[in-house]
């Protein structure tokens, strides 16, 4: 079964900046579009960004379009997600996830395994 594991994580200020990686367990990354969720306290897991097999299309949510950037790199099989000018409300488990195609990343409960996530905190 293929593993999605997460890292990058962190305690950061208001302003700071992260870079989240997300590790593919089999060589088949290139087959696959990738999503980056997060899931704050209390709260539903919602989209982050989505990015397509070949890095030609991306989307991001309206709360952090312009501050976020995904990105991927299939000869290593490996996703990331560049964060900057990082607010409190961006604190939360932040994960990755797969399909086949992009579409079926817009809606989380399409999506049946999930890794352990990283933890992002953005405090003063």
């Amino acid at each position: 079964q293929v593993q999605l594991v997460e890292s990058g994580g962190g305690l950061v200020q208001p302003g700071g900046s992260l870079r989240l990686s997300c590790a593919y367990s089999e060589n088949t990354f290139e087959f696959v579009a990738m999503g980056w969720y997060r899931q704050a306290p209390g709260k539903q897991r919602e989209l982050v960004a989505s990015i397509d097999r070949e890095s030609i299309t991306t989307n991001y949510a309206a709360t952090v379009k312009g501050r976020f950037t995904i990105s991927r790199d299939n000869a290593k099989n490996m996703g990331y997600l560049q964060m900057n000018s990082l607010k409190p409300e961006d604190t939360a488990v932040y994960h990755c996830n797969k399909a086949l195609l992009m579409s079926t990343l817009d809606d989380v409960s399409n999506l049946r395994s999930w890794g352990q996530g990283t933890q992002v905190t953005v405090s003063s």
